[in-house]
């Protein structure tokens, strides 16, 4: 049994890592293939009555981890410098104010029709405001630098903003000022903690001689990052700019304290230490996407009773989204598709407290909006015009 298992898990990947070589030209977002991959695997063992173990307390762990590596690899790709900033700062505007708009519309539609109270509508509404870096990322890789460049600033704070605000809302009972204060000195301590762990991770990749040295390093920032969860802090900003640091000796090197980590042969080590992380990513987020395929019951994807908040809900997506990049002045297509949602809705779908979930908002409707978000990507890329080189 252990041998088919293992057998069946390695043609899986294989046939997952065909789903990523071949998205470019095909334009369709490996997500899709994934999920439909692992609800065939579902109905083919179902069928022939193969007994399996209850996977889904493995879904949050496998989830949390493609997060983290999806976010450094992000970071990682990102070039920090004067000329980016007008880009950091659109990108930032597109995560947040969408995020935000979203957020107070649906759940004002909670709140009206189902007559949930607003702090839960509102807690219950974020995970559908988040742009999936896992599906965004991989999906732009023949846009233009500048377009792809955005929408990996912008999915990426999108992550983080949008748990820094469901963690707000999720772990303060009572919003008032008090709350906000704890909030913002968690944001100060986490950018302390950052900053020394950062030096301290950096130190060690420039110093180990050892001929394993990426994977404790890895193992550090992923133990860092729950511990800081622990203490309810954002362990994504950390992740940020962990990556960021890295990623950019170049451009800090008029700082005389970077010399100390010879910046010139650490950077051949990041070069090393990224690749890693992205087929760790690609790992992790290809278990991920195949388990919750897996996972999906048919009846919760035809479900009729919550498809009209899903179209709905991506309706509102694509409107927000449009006036936004309108304003950013940045190309509607294709980017105006770009905002699956994805990994991280589920993640913060799956942290919400029995107490604190509505039944308007359930397994069926994050699926559909999932789906829905996707097609629209896949449909819009497909019929955008070759993007050329900005």
């Amino acid at each position: 049994m252990s041998t088919a298992v293992i057998i069946t898990f390695c043609a899986l990947l294989l046939i997952a890592y065909v789903f990523d070589l071949t998205a470019a030209k095909t334009k369709i977002p490996s997500v899709i293939l994934l999920l439909l991959l692992g609800w065939t695997v579902r109905q083919f063992t179902t069928w022939f009555e193969i007994p399996l173990p209850d996977f889904s307390p493995i879904l949050p762990v496998l989830g949390t981890v493609g997060l983290i590596l999806i976010v450094l690899e992000g970071s990682l790709e990102l070039e920090l410098n004067r000329s980016k900033f007008a880009l950091i700062r659109k990108s930032f505007i597109g995560a947040l104010l969408p995020m935000l708009a979203l957020a107070f519309l649906l759940a004002y539609s909670f709140s009206y029709f189902g007559g949930f109270g607003l702090k839960d509508s509102l807690t219950n509404a974020i995970p559908f405001c988040v742009i999936s870096s896992a599906i965004a990322i991989p999906s732009v890789r023949n846009l233009s630098n500048r377009n792809r460049e955005f929408i990996i600033y912008e999915s990426s704070l999108s992550d983080i903003l949008g748990v820094l605000i469901f963690n707000f809302l999720l772990f303060n009972e009572i919003i008032n000022f008090g709350s906000f204060r704890e909030f913002v000195l968690q944001l100060i301590v986490i950018a302390a903690v950052s900053f020394v762990a950062t030096i301290g991770l950096s130190f060690l990749l420039s110093k180990i001689d050892h001929h394993i040295k990426f994977v404790p390093i890895i193992l550090l920032v992923i133990l860092i990052y729950f511990v800081s969860k622990v203490y309810h802090l954002p362990g994504l900003v950390f992740i940020l700019l962990f990556g960021l640091f890295i990623g950019n000796l170049d451009e800090l090197k008029h700082f005389k304290w970077i010399e100390r980590f010879k910046p010139d042969g650490l950077n051949k080590e990041v070069k090393k230490f990224k690749e890693l992380t992205i087929e760790g990513a690609f790992l992790v987020r290809a278990l991920f996407f195949l388990l919750f395929g897996y996972l999906i019951e048919t009846s919760e994807v035809l479900n009729t009773d919550t498809l009209w908040w899903a179209v709905g809900i991506v309706a509102a997506i694509t409107v927000f989204r449009g006036l936004q990049l309108k304003l950013s002045q940045l190309p509607v297509k294709p980017l105006l598709f770009v905002a699956p949602r994805g990994l991280i809705t589920i993640l913060l779908f799956l942290s919400i407290e029995t107490p604190h979930q509505i039944s308007i908002v359930n397994n069926s409707l994050i699926i559909q909006v999932i789906i829905l978000s996707a097609l629209l990507m896949m449909v819009g890329l497909m019929a955008a015009k070759p993007d050329s080189e900005a």
